[in-house]
């Protein structure tokens, strides 16, 4: 890992600014690549640009800037796009500071501008390298998601055409995704949640051998395939559906044999279920059968209490006497059974018994 700070002026920044729309925005003879990727559009406000021409003009200094070294020698910025446009739009006379466009300035004034030093970290580096930087700047105030600094580290022609299936408004994946995926477009959330589906967690590794693919379109046919499989298994959607982990649900019960409208019928009785907590864990409970994911309601302390002393502190299956912090409250007919979670249905065990019961 190298990282060098630069003193580098507007004159030399500006040099060869183009945003033409074909090639991106580049800066800095051509060899810096302005809006990467993964970078957000230009979002500053009058306010917010005209901060930085003033901070300029008094000669302040302006927040250190971050760009990565390529493999090709050239450049890309991580942080500080927002202040590099507002410098070049306003050297090009896109907008006017104090009433004032730069083509009118006198020519000290325009020096004075053209010759500020900028302070600029260049870092080089492998890939976790990198993204372990990206990880520090974003720790110092950088506000990035996860996801955004994975692509900076891994950007190429995988991630430019998986964002626009994953990341841009009205895209393919929202399309079809938004009524089960939790997340903003705009913050890769999309991308993220279909790259640990279908890497099975391993996000970074599943980028880095894919970084110069042509497209995404594997990642995009898997997407759409759990999709399709989720909408045939579970016929009615619900609200709670949102944010479930559906690709590991795939990846498990792709090949099962299941009957979905017995599956709508149980669906339809856990959601009418008081005991059960957690309704959108009612989805991979089904097909997993673990109750852990119904969260299913507990019995009071007042009930524990009241049972308690019904019992004379004693365990209702040994009959031997504990203190209440000794015993486990035990639906006497299971929740699995019918058995619902009030003080009728309720017996207190001593910790051995209640474990014995629950294994058998």
């Amino acid at each position: 890992m190298e990282i060098v700070l630069n003193n580098i002026t507007v004159r030399e920044l500006v040099e060869g600014y183009s945003d033409d729309g074909h090639d991106g925005v580049r800066g800095y003879g051509g060899r810096l690549d302005i809006r990467p990727p993964y970078q957000r559009a230009f979002i500053y406000g009058n306010r917010e640009r005209d901060a930085v021409i003033d901070t300029i003009t008094k000669n302040h200094p302006l927040n250190v800037m971050y760009w990565a070294v390529r493999d090709d020698g050239s450049y890309e910025i991580i942080d500080g796009q927002q202040r590099t446009v507002s410098i070049a739009r306003y050297t090009e006379s896109k907008f006017s500071f104090k009433k004032q466009y730069f083509h009118g300035l006198p020519t000290d004034r325009k020096n004075q501008i053209l010759d500020y030093e900028l302070m600029v970290y260049l870092c080089s580096g492998t890939d976790s390298e990198r993204l372990e930087w990206f990880k520090t700047i974003n720790i110092a105030g950088k506000e990035l998601t996860n996801q955004e600094l994975r692509n900076a580290v891994y950007s190429g022609p995988w991630v430019t055409d998986a964002k626009k299936r994953f990341s841009k408004n009205n895209c393919p994946a929202y399309l079809i995704g938004k009524d089960y995926l939790k997340g903003k477009l705009n913050r890769q959330e999309y991308l993220e949640t279909a790259i640990r589906w279908i890497s099975k967690g391993h996000i970074e590794d599943y980028m880095g051998r894919h970084q110069n693919d042509p497209s995404a379109v594997s990642l995009w046919n898997y997407f759409q395939s759990v999709i399709n499989w989720l909408e045939a298994v579970f016929t009615e959607y619900r609200s709670e559906m949102k944010g479930v982990n559906w690709g590991t649900l795939y990846d498990s019960y792709l090949d099962a044999k299941l009957d979905p409208a017995k599956i709508e019928m149980e669906v339809e009785q856990l959601i009418m279920d008081d005991d059960v907590t957690s309704k959108a864990g009612i989805y991979p409970y089904i097909l997993t059968r673990k109750e852990k994911h119904l969260n299913i309601r507990t019995f009071t302390p007042a009930m524990r209490q009241k049972v308690y002393e019904g019992q004379s502190g004693e365990c209702s299956i040994c009959n031997n006497k504990f203190k209440l912090n000794e015993m486990e409250a035990d639906h006497i007919t299971p929740w699995t059974e019918g058995g619902k979670t009030v003080e009728d249905n309720c017996q207190m065990l001593c910790r051995e018994c209640n474990r014995r019961k629950s294994s058998k």
